[in-house]
């Protein structure tokens, strides 16, 4: 769901670049040794699935998997979809250097929001209640990306107000697709790593 240089405002790029800036401090805090490997699964992940996109006028449609990440990364979901932004950009020219931070910001924030909603379910008793939570962050994370991006359009002028409105839209599919993604992971993770789904003060701060 990447953002192109010159689409954005600068004011919207200004705010959006410092408070990625602000997200990546804090989630560089929170990467410890043994979220590393996580991190750079993860980050990979990201890179290969948003390979495969569809232009949305001055953005794109494509699988993120920012839930899965903050789920499993909570804060250090930030650096770690940061490389992934930082690497296409520079390797295939997607999106561009000027809306990196912004870029970051609409796709990082989201996975933050959706883990620590999401995160005390993860474990629950019944496994049902946990792949749900699993799967409205999976979906959640797409949503409120789209919501961000749109705004960011909206925002910048009314030319792009029926950009904005088909991001929204176009993203839908996306959303249940990631959310069963999502749902299947949490269930993968509870069987075969729990520790990767067990919050832990470190993670969030």
């Amino acid at each position: 769901m990447h953002i192109v240089d010159g689409t954005l405002s600068l004011p919207i790029i200004a705010v959006g670049s410092t408070l990625a800036v602000g997200g990546l401090a804090l989630g560089l805090r929170a990467l410890d040794a043994e979220r590393v490997p996580a991190a750079a699964m993860l980050s990979a992940t990201f890179f290969v699935a948003s390979l495969i996109s569809v232009p949305v006028g001055p953005s794109s449609a494509h699988l993120i998997m920012s839930g899965v990440a903050g789920l499993i990364l909570g804060w250090a979901a930030f650096p770690a979809l940061f490389v992934g932004l930082l690497l296409q950009t520079l390797f295939f020219g997607y999106g561009g250097l000027t809306v990196l931070g912004v870029n970051t910001l609409n796709i990082a924030l989201p996975a933050v929001i959706v883990g620590l909603a999401a995160r005390p379910f993860l474990m629950h008793p019944r496994t049902g209640i946990a792949m749900i939570a699993g799967g409205l962050a999976g979906g959640g994370a797409i949503a409120l990306t789209a919501i961000m991006v749109a705004l960011e359009l909206a925002l910048t002028g009314e030319a792009f107000f029926v950009s904005a409105q088909g991001v929204i839209l176009i993203h839908i599919p996306i959303m249940v697709i990631e959310g069963l993604i999502s749902v299947a992971v949490v269930r993968f993770l509870r069987q075969v790593k729990p520790a990767l789904l067990v919050s832990s003060r470190r993670t969030w701060v």
